[in-house]
C-alpha cells in the first residue's frame, strides 16, 4: 500500500467520479482505475462500487476513507513540523478570515507579519463564518479569524480581541441630529425596537449577534434589507432606509461618500469576541505561530492608539 494510493482513493470518494478524480489528480483515468484495482486486490475488498453513471463506497471503503484520511493528515502534519525544525522561519499559513473584519483589521496585521517574517508565505481565503468553520474542521485552512460563538465542536481557538459594537444611523436621524448637536448620550437598545434595520444576509455571523443583541433588549429587529457586503449595508443606512450594528473597528476605518453617523450604545454595551480558530489536535506550526502572536501584538497597538 503506497500513500499515493490512499490520496487515489480519497480523491474518487470526494468526486464520486473517476474521470474528474483523474483530472484533479492530473493522471490518465486508466492509471487511476489500475491503481485503485491493485489497491483493492491486496486489500481484499472492493472499495468502490461502479456503476454507469456513479462511484460509490462500499462500507469497506468509508472504513478506508476515514482511516486514510486520517493517515494523509498524519503525514501533512509530520512535514510541516520537520519544515519547521528545517528552515525555522520560512515556510507558509493558510489564513481564513470573515470579509467584514478581514478587510479592516489585516491591513494593520499583514504588513507588520511581512516585515519580521518576510520569507513566510501568507495565503488569505475570505469566506462566510459557518463555511470558515467548516473549512478549518476540514483542515483547509490552518487558522481562520472568527467571532464567538463557534458552531464547530472540532474547533478550539484563543481570543484576540474583544470589539464593541456600535449604531450606525443615517445623518438625518434624530438620534444623529441629537449626537451632532453636542449631546453624546449613548443610544439605550430599547430606542431601536421600532427601526427598520439593515443586515447582514444568513451564513455571516455577525447577523447572528444583530439579532442576539436585540432579543436580549426585549424585541427582534425588523429587517427591511439584507446585503452580503457590510459596506454596502452601511451606504444604505447613510441614504436613510434603516439603521444597523457596526462593530467598532469597521465603523472607525469607514470613509467617502455615504457615511452613516456612529453612535454609542448604552451599557451594557454589545460586543463580540474575536478568535483565532484551528482544529482541535492539528499541528501548530512555527509561522502559524508567528502569525498569531503578530495579530495580538497589533491588536494591542491598535486599542492602546484609540486611548491616547
Amino acid at each position: 500500500m503506497e500513500l499515493r494510493q490512499l490520496q487515489y482513493a480519497l480523491q474518487i470518494a470526494a468526486e464520486r467520479n473517476f474521470s474528474r478524480a483523474a483530472e484533479k489528480l492530473h493522471i490518465a483515468q486508466p492509471s487511476l482505475s489500475q491503481q485503485l484495482s491493485k489497491l483493492e486486490k491486496e486489500l481484499g475488498v472492493l472499495l468502490f462500487q461502479r456503476n454507469t453513471s456513479t462511484v460509490e463506497l462500499t462500507h469497506a471503503g468509508s472504513s478506508f476513507v476515514k482511516h486514510a484520511q486520517k493517515i494523509i493528515d498524519s503525514v501533512e502534519q509530520l512535514r510541516k513540523e520537520m519544515a519547521d525544525i528545517s528552515q525555522l522561519q520560512s515556510g507558509r499559513v493558510i489564513v481564513g478570515s470573515m470579509q467584514i473584519t478581514g478587510s479592516h483589521l489585516l491591513p494593520h496585521v499583514l504588513p507588520a507579519f511581512r516585515a519580521a517574517y518576510p520569507q513566510i508565505d501568507v495565503v488569505l481565503l475570505e469566506d462566510t463564518s459557518l463555511n470558515l468553520e467548516k473549512l478549518t474542521a476540514s483542515g483547509q485552512t490552518d487558522l481562520s479569524l472568527l467571532a464567538l460563538p463557534l458552531t464547530e465542536s472540532s474547533l478550539t481557538y484563543e481570543p484576540v480581541a474583544e470589539e464593541l459594537i456600535d449604531l450606525a444611523v443615517p445623518p438625518t436621524h434624530p438620534l444623529a441630529q441629537r449626537f451632532l448637536a453636542g449631546d453624546h448620550t449613548p443610544v439605550k437598545l430599547s430606542e431601536l425596537k421600532d427601526e427598520a434595520f439593515i443586515v447582514l444576509k444568513k451564513g455571516q455571523g455577525f447577523r447572528k449577534i444583530v439579532f442576539d443583541v436585540c432579543g436580549e433588549a426585549g424585541f427582534e429587529p425588523q429587517v427591511v434589507f439584507e446585503s452580503n457586503n457590510i459596506e454596502t449595508i452601511q451606504s444604505l443606512v447613510a441614504t436613510g432606509m434603516g439603521v444597523t450594528f457596526v462593530p467598532h473597528y469597521i465603523a472607525r476605518a469607514r470613509r467617502g461618500e455615504f457615511l452613516p453617523v456612529y453612535l454609542p450604545l448604552a451599557e451594557p454595551i454589545p460586543s463580540r469576541t474575536l478568535v483565532i480558530a484551528r482544529r482541535k489536535g492539528r499541528y501548530l506550526s512555527k509561522a502559524a505561530e508567528a502569525f498569531i502572536e503578530t495579530f495580538k501584538e497589533t491588536m494591542a497597538n491598535v486599542v492602546n492608539q484609540e486611548r491616547i
